[in-house]
């Protein structure tokens, strides 16, 4: 395949051009246009590497639409999901599987939800490339009777340390975990049993789970992130093995980060909307602080790329420099080396982008040189 008549986005530069695939891999980035009649003109249209995703909560709102509803085949919710992520310019994806289990339809997603990613796998009928992300909820009782079945799985790329405990991490203040839950509505008395119970389940399960869980993946090597991190909160993890701050809270915990030498993954919709919807620090004053390393859709698949072109449009960010934050940085993150840049000897995995109004529009999309959006 020939791509040509492209702004192709290097990791260094922006050049027109063609780009060269052979075998679902780039053989060649040229500076000129291609006269051969077979070449796809993209019109002077962006090609950027194919995005990589590694925190999204988008197929569990596949599974379950509705509160208390919970879709009959996992298999459906799965390629509904791939679709989506696909038409969003994202060509790899890790499925966040959360370990945790304040939903009881959680529960049932576990195993159902991974049997589903494992076939499609197999079976190559997905449109990106899945792989799979273990949030692990560590005040969960049952947390390690989930977790441990799946710590050999070669799809297993990512495992998060997370804790929703209300009163601190992403949940610091209490008014914003009451609206969010949407407690606010409830007796004084039911919000102090509710709060209650889940700090009497932290006190009794979380340092031993998280304890359990950093060891593991340590002697596995599995790549460990912390999840909602506050300054006091990064250090804990430096100990532990972690290497990426996920959505760190404050602009110190970013810092703190950094200085210890963790990657800092921030919330694209967070950086889309100008401000985060829990009360944590701006996405967009990190990244104009160079506290960021990549971007996250969370909950908003759309929003990876947007956010991307934000970087680029609204803070001045070298083209390249924003692009990497969604393909590149992630990729090295993960230890995926062989995607995330448009270069010789890399996947084949782009995405046709069109700007209207500073909005970036995908046009198409190739996974290891084929068509799939």
């Amino acid at each position: 395949m020939i791509i040509t008549n492209a702004l192709i986005v290097t990791k260094s530069e922006v050049l027109r051009g063609s780009v060269h695939t052979v075998d679902g891999w780039i053989e060649a980035v040229d500076p000129a246009p291609s006269a051969l009649p077979a070449a796809i003109d993209l019109e002077g249209d962006f090609l950027i590497p194919g995005l990589v995703e590694t925190h999204t909560d988008n197929l569990e709102k596949h599974l379950i639409p509705r509160p208390d509803v919970l879709w009959p085949s996992p298999m459906a919710a799965l390629m509904a999901h791939d679709a989506e992520i696909s038409c969003a310019g994202i060509t790899t994806v890790l499925d966040g599987v959360f370990l945790g289990f304040n939903h009881t339809m959680r529960r049932e997603l576990v195993h159902s939800s991974i049997d589903a990613i494992r076939k499609a796998h197999e079976r190559a009928l997905c449109r990106c490339d899945h792989m799979i992300h273990l949030r692990c909820e560590v005040p969960e009782a049952a947390l390690m009777d989930y977790f441990e079945p799946y710590v050999g799985d070669p799809l297993l790329k990512l495992v998060s340390l997370n804790d929703h405990t209300p009163g601190q991490r992403q949940w610091r203040e209490l008014e914003s975990y009451k609206a969010y839950y949407k407690l606010k509505d409830k007796s004084e008395e039911a919000i102090t049993r509710f709060i209650n119970g889940h700090r009497e389940q932290q006190m009794k399960h979380a340092a031993g789970n998280r304890r359990r869980v950093a060891e593991i993946c340590r002697t596995l090597g599995i790549t460990l992130a912390s999840h909602d991190d506050t300054r006091e909160d990064v250090h804990q993890a430096v100990d532990e093995g972690v290497v990426i701050s996920e959505f760190p809270t404050t602009r110190e915990a970013a810092q703190t980060a950094r200085a210890r030498g963790l990657r800092i993954v921030a919330g694209a919709p967070n950086l889309v909307r100008g401000g985060s919807h829990s009360g944590n620090v701006s996405a967009r004053g990190l990244a104009a602080s160079g506290l960021l390393d990549s971007l996250s859709s969370d909950y908003v698949p759309s929003s990876l790329l947007q956010a991307a072109f934000c970087l680029y449009h609204n803070l001045d960010y070298k083209l390249p420099d924003a692009i990497a934050k969604v393909s590149a940085n992630p990729a090295d993150m993960i230890g995926l080396h062989d995607r995330g840049e448009i270069m010789p000897g890399k996947r084949a995995d782009l995405v046709r982008v069109s700007i209207m109004e500073n909005l970036p529009i995908v046009r198409a999309v190739w996974r290891e040189g084929k068509r799939v959006s």
